[in-house]
């Protein structure tokens, strides 16, 4: 038996971009920023870190989160990565990572908002516990 299950807290660094597949299937894209901030214990200086992930959202979900969400919003997305191989431009084997989505809630209505938002995104997974606090210093 295995299991693999992602939490990210962030924010989204643009707008989602919402796509049908021929099958008719809608898929929503964005991309969430996840600050990390940290004292250096030698300097005692304020470090920061930023990583990316891109995410994409399936089905009613996704229409949800396009009609919802926007730059700068913070949200909370649960579940899987997928991971997949490509060619560069130079020609060079590349890999990608992106987080695919099985539960979006909706944490603040914009950069520098606060609280848990009316919509939770309508998600299919369970989650029961508390909102996380509002992430400080936005890059953006």
């Amino acid at each position: 038996m295995s299991f693999q299950q992602c939490i990210i807290v962030g924010n989204l660094g643009r707008d989602p971009e919402l796509r049908y597949l021929q099958s008719g299937a809608a898929v929503c894209s964005f991309t969430i920023a996840c600050n990390e901030v940290w004292n250096d214990r030698q300097t005692n200086e304020k470090k920061e870190k930023v990583t990316w992930f891109k995410v994409s959202v399936w089905g009613p979900q996704a229409e949800t989160c396009n009609n919802y969400l926007s730059k700068g919003r913070q949200v909370m997305v649960i579940g899987t990565i997928d991971a997949s191989a490509f060619a560069g431009q130079d020609g060079l084997p590349r890999a990608s990572l992106e987080l695919r989505a099985r539960d979006v809630r909706f944490l603040s209505s914009g950069a520098g908002g606060s609280g848990q938002g009316d919509y939770d995104g309508g998600g299919q997974g369970e989650y029961g516990g508390a909102a996380p606090t509002a992430v400080d210093d936005i890059p953006f």
